[in-house]
């Protein structure tokens, strides 16, 4: 198997630090292995996607030294990929089915419920049908029972699992403002791409077992998953964009990667690297030590 492995930022405003953390992970895992680093640009939400953003970030990403082994690829110049996955689900008696549910009627319906947190289950209100009101999104239909359990090994997290009936619910594919949910586009993109390996974020872990599901009703391989821990502010929230994430300095490259390794675990100190090459070349070998890969430079 030849390592593919991605970064898919989102183009809502400049790279900030835990994107940083994300980018160096992925980049330095398909190093360690040999592999190819690519770069999506997930730009399909398209309310929150900000004008000139994933220019910004591509070109952030270059001047930090890492440099993608293809072209990058734009979600908003696939959506017609992204329809044809919909149509096989169609073509597969059951699997998808129309909602026409609002976000305030689920939440009506859950409110006696014990929702996670990170997902607002979705009830199930139009498994039988619309009952007469009209079609807002599409759904997958999740398996009831043992076959609802999802159980992955996170290579950095460990055993997960996660049961999409009780935890999760039948979950949007097309949502109702006509826009290409997350989960569908990223399942689609990542078979196409022929990715083998993801690295990502913890504060997307939530969604891989619907992910593994979708792969399954698709008949796409599953890749290995690795998701690393989120950056936080000094509240414990998620550094983020909305919660006031700032922009990387560019003048100090070396600095800011040696903050990003050691958020990995890794004692980097990019004041005894002279380049960023040197840089790299020290971080690929912790990275691989920590996990426990045979390091082949590429």
């Amino acid at each position: 198997m030849t390592y593919r492995g991605r970064f898919a930022p989102s183009p809502t405003g400049p790279l900030h630090f835990g994107s940083l953390v994300s980018a160096l992970a992925s980049w330095l895992d398909a190093r360690a292995h040999g592999g190819a680093w690519l770069v999506r640009i997930e730009d399909i939400d398209g309310p929150r996607t900000v004008a000139g953003a994933a220019e910004d970030i591509l070109a952030t990403l270059e001047r930090f030294g890492m440099h993608a082994d293809e072209p990058p690829v734009w979600q908003s110049r696939r959506l017609a990929r992204y329809q044809e996955a919909l149509n096989q689900l169609n073509a597969a008696d059951g699997l998808i089915y129309p909602c026409g549910c609002t976000r305030k009627e689920i939440a009506d319906s859950l409110l006696s419920a014990h929702a996670r947190n990170t997902t607002l289950a979705y009830p199930g209100t139009c498994r039988s049908g619309l009952h007469g009101k009209p079609a807002r999104a599409w759904r997958l239909r999740v398996p009831d029972g043992d076959a609802a359990v999802i159980t992955f090994e996170d290579r950095w997290q460990g055993k997960q699992t996660q049961n999409l009936a009780t935890e999760v619910g039948d979950f949007v594919l097309k949502r109702a403002d006509d826009q290409w949910a997350y989960q569908l586009a990223v399942v689609v993109d990542d078979a196409d791409a022929d990715i083998t390996h993801i690295v990502r974020g913890a504060d997307l872990m939530d969604s891989t077992a619907r992910q593994i599901y979708l792969q399954r009703c698709l008949g796409i391989p599953t890749p290995e998953y690795l998701h690393v821990p989120v950056v936080t502010n000094d509240r414990g929230e998620k550094l983020s964009k909305q919660n006031g994430a700032t922009a990387l300095d560019n003048d100090k490259l070396l600095e800011t990667l040696s903050a990003a390794a050691r958020h990995l675990g890794l004692e980097i100190n990019g004041s005894e690297h002279a380049t960023l090459e040197d840089f790299y070349a020290a971080a690929t070998t912790a990275w691989a030590k920590r996990m426990g890969v045979s390091t082949q430079h590429k």
